[in-house]
Formats: C-alpha cells, sequence, structure tokens
C-alpha cells in the first residue's frame, strides 16, 4: 500500500502540476481566441438566454429534462466545498492577488465549458428506453473515433466520483456539523445517505426536479449572508480589490499570520482554485447536460458559460471579498476554518452557521451530482445494467466517508479526478472545429431569425 501511495502521489504531483494548469488554461485562451472572445462579447446575449429564462419548463427539441434542471445538476456537482474552503486556501496561501488569476482562469474556463457542452450535445445518443446519454466518451469515440481513450475517461470517472462526489463530501458535511452542531458522524453519514437514495434512485429525471429547487435555495442562502458582510464593510471594498489587482503582479508581503507570497505563487493558487472549482476542462458537467432538452448544441452551451461564471465569478468571489474585507486573510488560519472566521467576524453570531449550513447543502448536492456523473461512466463501461448495481454501491460509501478514514483512497480519487481531463481536453482540442462550425451556424440563424421579425 505504501508504494502504491508513492506512486500515486508522483502521479498526483504530474497531474495537478503547472503543466496541467497550462494545458487546461491554454485550452481554454485556444476556444476563446476562435470564437471572437465570445464568453465576454456575448455576456449579455448568455445571460438573457440563461438567467433571465432560468425557470422556463419548455424547450424545444429532444431531451430528457429542461435546459435548466441540467445546468443544475451540473452546478449541484460543481458548488462543493471548495467555493467555501477551497477560495479560502488559494488566499491563504497565494494572498488577494490569487483571486485576481481566479478571475481570469474562469473568463477562459466559460468558454472550455461552452465547447464541452456544445459537444456533448452534438455527440449525445438516445438510448432504447428513451433517455439521452453523452459526454466527453461519447465524443471522444464518435468525433476523434478514439474508443480506447473514451474508454479510459469513463473507468476515470467512474472510480474518481466516489472519492471526489461521495466521501470527501460527505467527510467534510460530517466534521463541520460534528464541531458546529456536535452532531454524530455517523448520525450525519446515514441520514446522508437515506436522502441521497431518495433521489438518486429516481435517475436523473429526479435529481434534475431536486436540484433546480436545491440550487438556487443553496447558492442564494450563502450570496446573501456573503453580501451581508460586504455591505457592512463597503467602505472596505475598494481597499479589497486594490489588494487584488496589486498583489497578483508583485505578491503580497507577510502580514500577521500570513507567510507573504510571490506573484507566482499568487497565480498558481488562484487559476488552480478557478479550474478545480468550476471544473472546465475536466470533462464532468458535459454528462449531465446531454440530458438537456434543447434544439441546438450551442443553445446548452450557453448554460456551461452560465455555469463557470455562477461557480467562480459570483459564489467563489463573495467568499473571497468576505475573506478579504472582513480582515480575517492574514490570520494564518486556512480552508472552511478562515471562511468561518470571516462570517463570524461580518455577521457575530449566525455567520458560522452559515458557513456550516452552506457546506451541508454544497457537499449534498455535489453528492447527487457526482451520482450521476459516475453511474454514466460506468454505464458506458459495462452497459445499462449496471446502473442498479452503480446506484446501490454508492450509498454505503457516503456512511464510510462521513466517519473518516480512507484518506489514501480520497488521494488515488483526486488523481483519478484529474486524469480525467487528460482524454477530455484532447477531445476538446481535436473537435474544437466542429465547436466552432457550430457556433457560426447558430448565430448566423439567429441572425436571420431576427432580420426576419424586423421585416414582419
Amino acid at each position: 500500500m505504501d508504494k502504491l501511495m508513492e506512486i500515486n502521489g508522483i502521479i498526483n504531483g504530474f497531474v495537478w502540476g503547472p503543466y496541467m494548469l497550462v494545458l487546461l488554461v491554454g485550452t481554454g485562451v485556444y476556444l476563446t481566441l476562435r470564437t471572437n472572445f465570445m464568453s465576454i462579447a456575448k455576456l449579455g446575449y448568455v445571460l438573457k438566454n440563461t438567467l433571465f429564462k432560468m425557470f422556463t419548463k419548455e424547450g424545444k427539441g429532444e431531451g430528457e429534462i429542461t435546459a435548466f434542471q441540467a445546468v443544475a445538476t451540473a452546478l449541484a456537482a460543481t458548488v462543493g466545498t471548495g467555493n467555501i474552503a477551497g477560495v479560502a486556501t488559494a488566499i491563504a496561501l497565494g494572498g488577494p492577488g490569487a483571486v485576481f488569476w481566479m478571475w481570469l482562469s474562469a473568463i477562459f474556463g466559460m468558454t472550455t465549458k461552452y465547447g464541452e457542452v456544445v459537444l456533448s450535445i452534438n455527440y449525445r445518443e438516445k438510448t432504447p428506453d428513451g433517455r439521452f446519454v453523452g459526454g466527453p466518451m461519447y465524443y471522444i469515440e464518435k468525433g476523434l473515433k478514439m474508443k480506447w481513450l473514451a474508454y479510459i475517461f469513463a473507468a476515470f470517472g467512474a472510480l474518481a466520483a466516489f472519492g471526489i462526489g461521495n466521501m470527501v463530501q460527505s467527510n467534510s458535511v460530517a466534521a463541520s456539523l460534528e464541531v458546529s452542531f456536535g452532531v454524530n458522524k455517523i448520525v450525519t453519514g446515514v441520514v446522508l445517505a437515506v436522502l441521497s437514495a431518495i433521489v438518486i434512485i429516481g435517475g436523473i429525471k429526479r435529481i434534475g426536479q431536486v436540484t433546480e429547487k436545491l440550487v438556487p435555495f443553496m447558492a442564494a442562502f450563502y450570496i446573501l449572508g456573503a453580501l451581508y458582510i460586504i455591505i457592512t464593510n463597503i467602505s472596505h471594498l475598494g481597499e479589497a480589490f486594490g489588494m487584488i489587482f496589486s498583489s497578483a503582479f508583485t505578491g503580497s508581503a507577510a502580514v500577521g499570520g500570513f507567510a507573504g507570497s510571490t506573484m507566482k505563487i499568487a497565480m498558481t493558487r488562484g487559476i488552480a482554485r478557478g479550474v478545480f472549482s468550476n471544473e472546465a476542462g475536466l470533462g464532468s458537467a458535459p454528462i449531465a447536460h446531454a440530458a438537456a432538452t434543447t434544439d441546438h448544441p450551442v443553445r446548452q452551451g450557453l448554460w456551461g458559460i452560465f455555469e463557470v461564471f455562477v461557480d467562480t465569478i459570483v459564489i467563489c468571489s463573495l467568499t473571497a471579498l468576505s475573506i478579504i474585507m472582513s480582515g480575517v486573510w492574514s490570520s494564518g488560519a486556512t480552508g472552511s476554518e478562515l471562511t468561518t472566521m470571516a462570517f463570524n467576524e461580518g455577521l457575530p453570531g449566525p455567520g458560522g452557521y452559515i458557513v456550516s449550513i452552506g457546506i451541508l447543502l454544497f457537499a449534498f448536492s455535489t453528492i447527487l451530482g457526482w451520482a450521476y456523473y459516475g453511474e454514466r461512466c460506468a454505464e458506458y463501461l459495462f452497459g445499462s445494467k449496471v446502473n442498479k448495481i452503480y446506484r446501490i454501491l454508492w450509498i454505503p460509501f457516503i456512511v464510510i466517508g462521513a466517519i473518516g478514514g480512507l484518506n489514501a483512497l480520497w488521494d488515488l480519487a483526486d488523481t483519478l479526478n484529474g486524469l480525467m481531463a487528460i482524454p477530455n481536453l484532447i477531445g476538446v482540442l481535436g473537435l474544437s472545429g466542429v465547436v466552432i462550425k457550430l457556433t457560426k451556424e447558430y448565430f448566423a440563424n439567429e441572425l436571420n431569425e431576427a432580420k426576419k421579425n424586423l421585416n414582419v
């Protein structure tokens, strides 16, 4: 086991090292340039057709669930404890400047996620029982004609889900509730397992129905708490932005319990936080988007841009500003402890409970989303007969994660999660021409429709 973990550590260091970050961000930069900075130039159009149509039930085309249910499922898996603890860790190690690089990676990550979703819809399949399935394994096989690489992605995804999307999440919830409310970890694990089972057994339709209600609520709950802290410290807002932009290029000097950072540390920590938080390039979210009801791949791809915007530009930024403006960023604390300190400082009394409840909701939603991701990966490998088996296996691992231990398995799952990105990015880059073609086709049709409406 020790030898296995030593090998895993070497692989993990490569997977999450600077070369992978360059590949992830580089893919986003390439697609952003090829789409004429779509994530920036057409952001207004994107929000008009996503945010302002969020609860529209009707949708043109085929699919199992609504466009918003699909993005809610993806956001459920994406918005997790990393939005609370991960951002805090980035600031604790890289200083306020890490936030600038987090924003920059998100801008390019929007286009990467857009490309993934477009390809997922374009190459999805309809099963004999009427379900829609898709994701990297399908566009790698059908688009690149590399079935062996598609199998590799699916294998990594099916295994990684148990760690990143299951045990790590239940453990974070159990630890937080034990500290804040004195709840026994095994009780937390059992309750989480039962609630998850009720939802997961119903498949993507029930997951979509739950997440479309849970995601807006949990986001609003956490966002309002963070906004209160920012508003009550509004006099420090200009100073906070000044620190973010200045230290992004100079690093941060040591203050309080903060050890100081360089520009390199701020850059790597910020970019890594952005990538790991919104999962752009990892290939997970397109699996959920494949089930959406839509009449064109680009129309659903707009939701991919929206997803990264909400996750990183909104939620991660609010966490970061709360930490910086409350003045606790240099305390020496890190992770969820630092975020809790910020909320307790800005909102004495209920602040810490907001963080704990936020972790509970974020983690629970992640368990639901990743259960679907893992199941679809397993189905690709072994057929639909494995779906019920995968769901049954998924439930007890929630309890196992809650009571702790199995650190070696978590580390292994973390590596597998990163390894998912490699075949996926090969697929996205190799099929970038398809993304560009579909994008031009969609907006040409939109322009023609607009001209017709004017003439009428």
